[in-house]
């Protein structure tokens, strides 16, 4: 196999966005947002996983879920993430490269909520145990603050749609704060521009 170069971010169309978290956040409803609002594409690894045959044979029979063969989807990946303007949603981001990702976001919940949510999903047992206890210890956060430079690591609270909407806006100003920073040629390819407003949204509180 030809080996592939590593492509800076400077020379990607778009920045590539990582949005992280344990199950149950939320990751895939504000990802969806954002890909609608943007037009980045939404790389839901999950599914890919599943699409592409990523899955190992073997079967985790505590959590009930195949497991995934890391290496055969990152080297699917490697050519879309070189060209850019992706938005990777999964609940793990340790084993993805560094360079593929300018800016990382982990979302955060309520544990009552996400005891409840986990619940309504069907999760029981050890497999609801430990998705609580990697919350409550901030086990995804800790993982993104120590595979990534923790400049470009961000928390987001994500407990109701008022928040949901805070994360989507402001996650949007950040992509057009990219392009601005870009060459005039990358300027031009900016999705966002008559989607957002200039100004950072407020933090809307919670209950």
């Amino acid at each position: 196999m030809e080996q592939q170069l590593p492509v800076s971010s400077a020379r990607r169309k778009a920045p590539n966005i990582m949005v992280t978290g344990t199950p149950g956040v939320g990751k895939s409803r504000l990802c969806h947002q954002i890909s609608e609002m943007t037009g980045l594409q939404w790389l839901e690894i999950s599914k890919i996983a599943k699409e592409f045959s990523c899955l190992e044979d073997e079967f985790d029979e505590v959590y009930q879920c195949p497991v995934l063969d890391e290496d055969k989807l990152l080297d699917g990946l490697e050519e879309t993430m070189c060209v850019g303007g992706n938005i990777v949603d999964y609940h793990s981001c340790e084993f993805f490269p560094e360079r593929w990702f300018d800016v990382v976001f982990v979302l955060r919940t309520d544990n009552t909520l996400l005891y409840d949510r986990l619940v309504s999903r069907g999760y029981t047992g050890k497999k609801l145990e430990d998705n609580m206890d990697c919350e409550i210890f901030q086990t995804v956060l800790e993982e993104a603050k120590s595979s990534y430079k923790e400049e470009i690591v961000h928390e987001l609270h994500n407990n109701n749609p008022e928040q949901l909407e805070f994360n989507a806006h402001n996650i949007c100003l950040w992509i057009q704060e990219w392009f601005d920073h870009q060459s005039p040629q990358t300027q031009g390819d900016n999705p966002v521009q008559a989607e957002t407003g200039s100004q950072m949204a407020t933090e809307p509180q919670t209950a």
